[in-house]
């Protein structure tokens, strides 16, 4: 197991006490369970708290207060879980194609006491159907013309796509063009944020949806 990474200092005046316990109690789950369960690698656990969870905040501010979310290809709970104990006004979907992923999120979920989460097996494109949110969120999943048709049909009227990217954000923006059309975008904006604990940029996407 590689070292790990520990908490920066500052955690609970940055997003409350309750808030920073859980956050810090997720990271200690990850620790047991995270390699053992597949969902991280051990070099992972040594920038756990910059490239994981402190990453994961940076899409909080594109989401207005007591929304609905469903977090796509949530995996080991980045950013869902970590955007579920940062803001308890939001109401989360998780959704993940891999049953041992969705048993790791509901043990997770039990573990920390979180009220507003649920988790739906499944693929994102299959259950337009059933869900509708004003958020959909994403980190990891699929370049943006694959993960627009999986997440747009997710998302209300007037919904936003906040979806955590990296350095090539805006070719994928570019190769998405005809995409965006035709799944009624209004705007796709790219904010480069710099997270609590980190010195990283991390690059927020927004795709609007028309209203």
């Amino acid at each position: 197991m590689g070292e790990v990474e520990q908490p920066p200092v500052g955690g609970v005046e940055q997003f409350g006490q309750d808030e920073w316990d859980r956050l810090v109690a997720f990271a200690d789950l990850i620790e047991q369970e995270g390699e053992k369960r597949g969902l991280v690698g051990p070099r992972e656990l040594s920038r756990m708290w910059t490239r994981h969870i402190l990453n994961s905040t940076a899409i909080s501010e594109f989401i207005p207060n007591g929304k609905s979310v469903v977090d796509v290809g949530s995996g080991a709970g980045f950013p869902g879980l970590i955007l579920a104990i940062v803001r308890p006004d939001l109401q989360l979907t998780l959704v993940d194609s891999m049953e041992r992923r969705c048993d790791w999120l509901n043990y997770a979920t039990s573990e920390l006491g979180l009220e507003n989460v649920t988790i739906r097996l499944g693929r994102a494109e299959d259950l337009a159907s059933e869900i509708e949110a004003d958020v959909v969120t994403a980190r990891a999943v699929a370049a943006l013309k694959k993960l627009l048709p999986w997440t747009m049909p997710l998302l209300k009227p007037g919904g936003s796509l906040v979806a955590l990217k990296g350095i090539r954000v805006d070719d994928e923006i570019d190769d998405a063009v005809h995409v965006l059309r035709k799944y009624r975008a209004e705007w796709a904006d790219v904010h480069v944020v710099k997270t609590f604990g980190s010195d990283e940029e991390t690059r927020v996407l927004v795709v609007k949806k028309k209203g």
